[in-house]
């Protein structure tokens, strides 16, 4: 439909209008521009399920043009996007007319939309300011939305969202997602033909699986679990349909009529009992109480959006916002309709986990080991509330496996909320400038004249530093051994290993046992106590169990677990100097290549004169009690519970408490559900609270009772 010059064309043109650029030109040109640039988009979006900018960029182009043909409504034309709803039609079904429209929703990203949207809703029903009004709210799935149509109780049709009024009838493929019954006993409600909303999904875990096996098979990876589902509900075979382990959420009745041709949605006085009865006759709706509330006030609405934007990653679905109903029908009714969405309903945007940016360059980091990795500079963009202008590449593989290139537009997504991840480039955007990026064959970060030649294992993908002639693989493996996850010396945090190697203060991990506190006081920024700190922290350091020692040694692949199996069979770290490959293998969960890496170590004159180094200046060699594997619990107020601290506690910091209820044979997780048994709130303690008290199921423990039930043990 849109030639790759124009891609790029309306591309850049995207980028001159969310950056205010534009803004210059006439209202006929911008409303001219904007038309088009929305209608480019929307194909992207629904048809090629391939967007190009993220939705948040997408809807602030929308409410350009909507402000634009607010103050110019003798401009507004009829093919405008705002006169109708996005279209996602195609040739390959055919067309079939929904019995009522399926609206798009407005959109809010703040908790101010979110109160103004109810002061508009008060004012269209002349409710007073001060009068509270019910709402649903529940999760905005990313998927591909559908209508089902049952009539006499059973499934009929099945289509697409289409242009809202018309959609692409598939049937088939409907049929082949176990969610969806084939019947349904709406005669018992006097129903005879009903017509449902809903959203297909795929499971985050599923979705990983589909693109591991594609992987296996050299097929393009999906981007997101929404374009394997949108293309699974798409198959023109059921059987490749059914092979997508697609889901169907059913979010809304949207009609339904008896025998005589009558309207009885008004039968259901909220939308909340209609969803109790889709749930009753056997369809999937999120779960009451759980995904889905009734909130008696718009305070309750913004608490309860708050508290899935924080747990989103835990959800076992992909989901991009909350939607917020008015919950009486009848308000609904009073409120009315825009052509482009009810009035009385708003979607709550997450922060957007996807964006495009321009890859500028790449530069190269080594680590303690001496892998490079290669870390892709970015033009800066907003994603999930912060400012991403780096992303890790990883490796060579992961660049030529997906094509990247010095100047690609990228798709970037920030996994988990937390590291970004550069998804793909957008090919179709290049204008033959961009060129291949490629991985040096010499040590990169090398800061001497004596150049090192890169080296890579067969069965590794990283490419490594066999032999550091400049010191930076040092400087990793201090920073490493002194870190949380190894001999965890509080206060001795990247910056000030940093600072203390270019004074020439730290060498090698020895020296980190061997400082001078004096000197340190002295320094800008210390002063005594700050130096009194470290030095406690050192020497508490030096005490700490022998597996925590061998994990910060960064031996390759021995990681935390295996540290944890090797301190457990030895008297002193030495005696693995006279180690075989059988006194290594014999231990379950320890293999080969831990055993090599370990013996290799350890058959070092250098490695081992460190570790005599670091015992002459009071590092412990010898295990612990925390070196000894410790008797399972079997019994307890603990045992096979799931629970969860919240607030700020009094007795013990937060990851104290949560070993100790390890300990005790519980499980930690992370969010309030239907799967937590135990929330031990400390003071200050917020929605998490809340949300158990009205599960009604979770048992809440004081601190001070957590404490008194722990030391019964």
């Amino acid at each position: 439909m849109y030639t790759r010059d124009e891609q790029r064309t309306f591309f850049d043109l995207s980028k001159q209008y969310l950056s205010g650029k534009a803004a210059s030109q006439s209202i006929e040109q911008q409303l001219e521009d904007l038309r088009r640039l929305i209608t480019y988009h929307e194909w992207r979006y629904y048809i090629l399920n391939d967007p190009v900018v993220s939705d948040f960029e997408y809807d602030q182009l929308y409410k350009q043009l909507e402000a634009l043909e607010e103050a110019r409504p003798d401009l507004i034309t009829p093919d405008s996007p705002t006169q109708r709803v996005s279209a996602d039609l195609t040739s390959e079904f055919p067309e079939v007319a929904h019995l009522t429209p399926m609206l798009s929703l407005a959109n809010s990203y703040n908790e101010e939309d979110l109160f103004e949207f109810d002061q508009q809703i008060k004012r269209l029903l002349n409710i007073a300011e001060n009068e509270d009004i019910e709402y649903a709210v529940e999760p905005k799935f990313d998927g591909g939305s559908i209508a089902l149509v049952y009539e006499n109780d059973r499934l009929v049709r099945a289509a697409t969202r289409g242009n809202g009024v018309l959609g692409e009838e598939m049937t088939a493929n409907a049929r082949v997602i176990r969610s969806i019954p084939l019947k349904a006993n709406f005669a018992t409600q006097d129903i005879t033909r009903v017509e449902l909303r809903g959203e297909v999904l795929i499971r985050k875990d599923n979705f990983k699986k589909i693109n591991e096996k594609r992987a296996e098979e050299g097929q393009a990876l999906f981007a997101n679990p929404r374009n394997a589902a949108t293309g699974g509900l798409r198959m023109k075979d059921p059987k490749e349909t059914a092979q997508r382990g697609l889901e169907a959420f059913i979010y809304t009745l949207g009609f339904a009529e008896n025998a005589a041709g009558e309207n009885v949605l008004s039968r259901f006085a909220t939308h909340y009992e209609s969803l109790d009865l889709l749930e009753k006759l056997g369809f999937k709706v999120p779960q009451d109480g759980q995904e889905r509330k009734v909130c008696k006030n718009i305070r309750e609405v913004v608490d309860f959006c708050h508290l899935w934007q924080e747990q989103r990653d835990s959800y076992a679905y992909e989901i991009d916002g909350m939607v917020v109903k008015v919950n009486r029908r009848d308000l609904q009714e009073r409120s009315g309709y825009t052509a482009h969405h009810p009035r009385w309903a708003i979607a709550f945007k997450f922060r957007a986990k996807q964006a495009t940016s321009k890859l500028l360059r790449v530069e190269y980091q080594v680590g303690k080991i001496g892998s490079i990795t290669p870390v892709a500079k970015l033009e800066p963009v907003q994603l999930a509330g912060v400012t991403v202008s780096s992303v890790s590449l990883h490796n060579e593989d992961f660049i030529t496996g997906k094509d990247l290139r010095l100047g690609d537009t990228v798709l970037v997504e920030r996994a988990g909320d937390v590291i970004p991840y550069i998804v793909k480039a957008l090919d179709e955007l290049r204008d033959g400038s961009e060129t291949p990026i490629r991985f040096p064959e010499n040590c990169p970060v090398n800061h001497t004249d004596t150049p090192v030649r890169l080296v890579r294992a067969a069965d590794e993908a990283a490419w490594r530093c066999p032999d550091c002639v400049c010191g930076a693989q040092h400087l990793q493996r201090i920073i490493f051994h002194v870190s949380k996850d190894a001999m965890d010396i509080e206060g001795m945090g990247k910056s000030i290993v940093e600072r203390l190697y270019e004074l020439g203060w730290l060498r090698n991990i020895s020296d980190v046992y061997r400082l001078d506190y004096e000197q340190i006081a002295a320094l800008e920024g210390f002063g005594k106590k700050s130096a009194e700190n470290l030095r406690a922290a050192i020497e508490k350091a030096k005490r700490n169990p022998v597996h925590r020692l061998l994990h910060s040694l960064s031996i390759h692949h021995l990681g935390k677990k295996a540290s944890k199996l090797l301190s457990a069979e030895i008297q002193n770290v030495m005696d693995l100097r006279n180690w075989t490959i059988e006194n290594f293998t014999h231990i379950k969960d320890v293999g080969p290549i831990v055993a090599e890496n370990v013996m290799e170590w350890f058959q070092n004159p250098k490695n081992i004169a460190l570790l005599e180094e670091m015992e002459t200046l009071g590092v412990n060699l010898r295990p612990t009690d925390d070196d000894r594997p410790k008797a399972a619990v079997t019994e307890g107020p603990f045992v096979g519970k799931t629970i969860l601290f919240t607030g700020t506690l009094q007795t013990m910091g937060r990851k104290e408490a949560q070993q100790r209820a390890e300990a005790l044979g519980a499980k930690n997780i992370s969010a309030v559900s239907g799967n937590l048994d135990i929330l031990v709130v400390g003071e200050a303690a917020g929605s998490k609270l809340k949300k158990a008290q009205e599960l009604g199921t979770v048992q809440i423990l004081t601190e001070a009772e957590f404490v008194a039930l722990a030391s019964e043990r």
